[in-house]
Order: structure tokens, then C-alpha cells, then sequence
């Protein structure tokens, strides 16, 4: 089993950088591919990035593409998103979640553990 916490998330103007980061626990953490998810009020979750459980691939939304950089130090048992240039669309709960799976996790939206979620605001 794993248990994820995400930090990192807070008030940015637009703009602005954050790194988002996801903290695992169990010595599986390695095993598997990490994904983060975007939640807003009255909306679907929606995908943002992923990476495989080796790091060898990554995945990212459009909506983030080309501004967003995703990580990963097993040492740590911690993923790392980073997102520049924010905008105020990019405001919502974000979540990270393990799976084996990373094409289950950016097709599906699926994920067999998920964190309690961080809150990003992003002021225009």
C-alpha cells in the first residue's frame, strides 16, 4: 500500500511558479507511476501530469504543456511538478495518485492511491 500527501500549493499571481510536491510512504513508492490531477468546483477532474515508475516517461495536459516540468527522487519518495507561467485557469485542488498504470491514470483519470489533495490559487 501507498500513502501520498501533496504540498506545495498556495496563493500565486499569474505569472508565478509553483512546484507541487508528492510524498510517499512504503517501500513500493518506486513501483509505481505517479500522476497529478486538477480538480475544480462543478467540474470533472481533469489529468495534468504524469510520470512512469522509472522516469523514463512523462505526460502532460495541453493545458500545461511546454510551461510544466514533472520529476521524480525515489531517494525522497517524492514527486515533483512544477508549473511557470501560471494562470488563473490553472486554480483547483490538485492531486497526485499512484499506479502502475500511467496511460490508466491519463486515460481513465484513474489511479490505485490518492493523496488528500493541495489547494493552488492563482490570482489575476
Amino acid at each position: 500500500q501507498v500513502q501520498l500527501e501533496e504540498s506545495g500549493g498556495g496563493l500565486v499571481q499569474a505569472g508565478g511558479s509553483l512546484r507541487l510536491s508528492c510524498t510517499g510512504s512504503g517501500r513500493t513508492f518506486s513501483n509505481y507511476g505517479i500522476g497529478w490531477f486538477r480538480r475544480v468546483p462543478g467540474k470533472e477532474g481533469e489529468f495534468v501530469a504524469a510520470i512512469s515508475w522509472n522516469g523514463k516517461n512523462t505526460y502532460f495536459a495541453n493545458s500545461v504543456k511546454g510551461r510544466s516540468a514533472i520529476s521524480r527522487d525515489d531517494a525522497m519518495n517524492t514527486v515533483y511538478l512544477q508549473i511557470d507561467s501560471l494562470k488563473t485557469e490553472d486554480t483547483g485542488v490538485y492531486y497526485c495518485a499512484a499506479d502502475p498504470s500511467t496511460t490508466k491514470m491519463r486515460v481513465r483519470s484513474q489511479g490505485d492511491y490518492w493523496g488528500q489533495g493541495t489547494q493552488v490559487t492563482v490570482s489575476s
